[in-house]
């Protein structure tokens, strides 16, 4: 790693403090953090250094939203994660710096159009569902002037929900051991999944803290982690706290439909830098 100007620190810094921000508020953000690094470093050596102080974001996190974690969906996506992060351990020993860039910008978009793709057809069944539903009530009420039966919601989930959790969860695991990039492809998930704020926040940052933390004998074993780059973290790591602050407290005053367009406008904005760098 070569030495670094004050201005190339500075940039550092901010993306440590919105990699802070996107723990405990917007994780999608994370993207930004990402591509920022591997712009100012080389990509493969920017993901040694980022990881240490994500991990640092991750542990944050846990401490604000430890009890909204939901735990089926964790040990459902942890198989899946463990063969994306082998997967993109041998990605790595031979993928040079433009690869991983490349890669790791295009699954992002891909993944963004999926889940709009999923969300847009699962808003037309719910449509549906409606209609036929109030059709029912007029039904019932002009045969036996009785309300109808209150039905659920009905997501319909079952194989579906466990091949996406396998697919998302390859995907993850690769994308978070070559850049990590996991982030966006998790927030996606679990947008899809239906997941709130409080319980999208709690479930992602117990996943990559447990995650990150797995990941580091591999990035130590690469030669993505080494003295020099925890020294670069040492001078970083103070950064995180402020953002976690800052996204903690706009985390409530943030509306639903305005956290989950952030989520994906960020991830877009994230894949097209890592493209066009």
């Amino acid at each position: 790693m070569d030495t670094i100007s004050l201005w190339q620190l500075a940039v550092l810094a901010a993306a440590s403090t919105l990699v802070g921000f996107s723990k405990t508020a917007v994780s999608g953000a994370n993207t930004i953090s990402l591509a920022v690094f591997a712009a100012v470093l080389p990509a493969r050596e920017s993901t040694g250094v980022l990881l240490p102080i994500l991990i640092a974001g991750d542990l944050l996190a846990v401490r604000v939203y430890r009890r909204h974690a939901h735990w089926p969906t964790l040990l459902r996506l942890f198989p899946a994660v463990a063969v994306g992060v082998v997967a993109g351990t041998l990605f790595m020993l031979w993928a040079d710096d433009a690869a991983v860039r490349t890669s790791i910008g295009a699954i992002l978009l891909f993944m963004t159009g999926v889940t709009l793709w999923r969300r847009r057809i699962a808003e037309q069944e719910a449509g549906e569902q409606k209609t036929e539903e109030q059709k029912t009530e007029k039904e019932a009420e002009t045969e036996t002037g009785a309300g109808a039966d209150g039905g659920g919601e009905g997501r319909g989930g079952g194989g579906t929900g466990r091949t996406a959790a396998r697919g998302y969860g390859v995907l993850g695991g690769f994308t978070t051991m070559v850049a990590n990039a996991g982030g966006p492809v998790m927030s996606l998930y679990l947008l899809s999944a239906g997941f709130r704020k409080l319980g999208f926040l709690g479930t992602s940052a117990w996943f990559f803290l447990i995650v990150n933390v797995s990941k580091v004998p591999f990035s130590v074993g690469l030669g993505l982690i080494d003295a020099r780059s925890l020294l670069l973290d040492a001078c970083l790591l103070l950064f995180v706290l402020p953002g976690a602050y800052l996204g903690r407290v706009c985390v409530d005053r943030i509306n639903q439909k305005v956290f989950d367009r952030i989520v994906i406008g960020a991830t877009v904005a994230g894949g097209l830098q890592l493209l066009l760098i």
